[in-house]
């Protein structure tokens, strides 16, 4: 899920009607159920809503896949609220990180009375709305700003005609569905669950990105040919050929117990240990080392492009080395990792490479480029990092890697054949707490409001995964952006919604258009893309122990 994406405006009726590093915060059928109950955790909080509008209903059906294996889908209605077009006056603001002029959502108090008494003079009829700080761990708290929006419209064609006479009489304006807004509750959220318990299922859980790490394919696809009983996509991924090379992930990714990625700061990671019967989620790091006789170099990258870290987060990653979602930051030394489940040509350009065979000795040292052999790696350096491996990765010499991957206590994670990891940010849900360290994740920054705003205040498409108090795995997605249909969850709502499910640890995976849900092999949501569903990096697949 990327910022751009979540910028633009979903094409939405509505129905009835016509269409940073932790401790751095940065200022076959089964029993099936139909509930109608009240659900507390999907609706704001007293502060952002109106009591009288938190009442809501939800239909639930349960499906038994196999023992300690059950899918909950669920719809959830809110049938007391009602949601219109809108256009919303955009407030002029400066990157944080990049200096460059962008626009916000929400801007001062004296930016809003100015605005409002300018349009006011133009013949318009603004009102100025307060927007307040979600319930993150590490931000401020009450109004985060003043927003200013014109008119109520019952059809998006109606709101944009708006907004070009509003455009025109020079201001900046966007068309918005006031149904994504924390403000009131969604009309409607389409959600899947799934529930797995290691201590009865027999089969396994793992992340995979299907034996090649510089490939995109489809959750459903990928548990089709895996025969898996449920799959939901994973991590953060790269998307564009600028910024790296697409499918590869951008942040820490494990598979059958080896490195697959690296860590971009300190971001929360679900750990599916000994094949699924060990699950917990933690906030990771990753340093590694390549080590020629005496002397040692830093590894920061592990099958990325050198000099291209997409979410930031690296030791002297420019312009920042915290963690930044959806930025790519660039290193001007930069030492990486190809393994052999790198797919795809190797980069190439300026630098050096050394071809390691499988013991780790030097096969030739040269120019970046071809393929990684077969059983063997390649290290890539640039800058300082491609005079280290010209001074000491000699052909005949051997070339030691060392990895360590550790949580915010300092506890190193160890790797094994049948662990894996799948990372993204932030996390939800900490010690049976809501505690979502949006700040120090790189998801919003205190001090840019233009930055983040769509991608955790507002409703989007989420993939969410955690544990409950039983060690049971919780798998969940709820649909967003729909036409007629369901909305999403803002990160808060998501953290909520995950803890009345009973998890202690929760954490969100990608989502946006790759939020996606499959049940034996068959996708079960709605993704948002108007594609369809989204080839992915990798993913997180629920195996019966006969499957392969």
């Amino acid at each position: 899920m990327d910022h751009n994406a979540l910028d633009e405006a979903p094409h939405r009726a509505a129905p009835g009607r016509s269409a940073r590093g932790t401790a751095r915060v940065r200022a076959g059928l089964g029993v099936a159920a139909v509930l109608a109950v009240a659900v507390p955790s999907l609706l704001p909080t007293a502060a952002q809503a109106d009591p009288a509008s938190r009442a809501a209903t939800a239909q639930w059906s349960t499906e038994t896949l196999a023992p300690g294996v059950q899918v909950r889908t669920g719809t959830i209605w809110h049938t007391d609220v009602t949601h219109t077009w809108t256009v919303t006056v955009q407030s002029p603001a400066v990157s944080r990180l990049t200096g460059a002029a962008t626009w916000s959502e929400a801007g001062t108090r004296t930016w809003a009375d100015t605005t409002a008494r300018n349009l006011r003079a133009a013949d318009f009829q603004p009102r100025v709305e307060d927007v307040r700080w979600p319930d993150y761990s590490d931000t401020p708290h009450g109004t985060m700003g003043l927003r200013v929006r014109i008119g109520s419209y019952s059809t998006q064609a109606e709101a944009q005609s708006a907004a070009a006479a509003i455009t025109a009489a020079g201001f900046r304006t966007s068309v918005a569905w006031t149904g994504y807004d924390i403000q009131q509750p969604a009309d409607r959220e389409n959600v899947h669950v799934a529930v797995i318990d290691p201590r009865v299922f027999k089969g396994s859980v793992e992340g995979t990105h299907d034996g090649d790490v510089a490939q995109r394919r489809t959750t459903s696809s990928v548990a089709a040919r895996l025969r898996s009983l449920v799959a939901v996509n994973g991590g953060f991924f790269v998307t564009s050929n600028a910024d790296g090379v697409q499918g590869t992930m951008s942040g820490l990714g494990a598979y059958d117990g080896e490195l697959g990625s690296m860590a971009v700061g300190s971001r929360a990671a679900l750990i599916l240990g000994d094949g699924g019967r060990h699950i917990r989620v933690a906030d990771l790091t990753t340093t590694v080392t390549a080590r020629a006789g005496h002397s040692s170099y830093r590894i920061q990258g592990i099958n990325r492009v050198p000099g291209l870290v997409r979410d930031c987060g690296r030791p002297g990653a420019s312009p920042s080395d915290l963690p930044w979602q959806d930025v790519t930051c660039r290193l001007t030394d930069d030492l990486v990792r190809f393994t052999p489940e790198f797919g795809a040509d190797l980069p190439s350009g300026p630098g050096v490479q050394a071809v390691l065979d499988a013991s780790g000795r030097v096969v030739s040292v040269g120019a970046r480029g071809g393929r990684v052999p077969v059983g063997g790696s390649v290290l890539q350096g640039i800058g300082g990092a491609a005079d280290w491996l010209t001074a000491n990765a000699e052909a005949g010499s051997r070339v030691r890697v060392g990895e360590v991957i550790r949580d915010t206590s300092g506890r190193r994670v160890e790797l094994d054949g049948d662990d894996s990891v799948v990372s993204a940010a932030p996390t939800l849900v900490r010690n049976g707490r809501v505690d979502i360290d949006a700040a120090a994740e790189g998801v919003v920054d205190p001090r840019d409001l233009s930055f983040g705003y769509a991608w955790a205040n507002t409703r989007q498409p989420r993939t969410m995964a955690g544990v409950d108090r039983k060690g049971r795995l919780i798998l969940a997605t709820v649909d967003g952006r729909q036409t007629g249909g369901s909305e999403g969850f803002t990160l808060q709502e998501a953290a909520e919604f995950m803890r009345s499910l009973g998890a202690v640890q929760a954490l969100n995976l990608d989502g946006g258009g790759s939020t996606a849900m499959a049940v034996r092999g068959t996708l079960v949501n709605n993704p948002s893309d108007a594609t369809g569903e989204r080839a992915v990096g990798d993913t997180v697949q629920v195996l019966p122990a006969d499957a392969g």
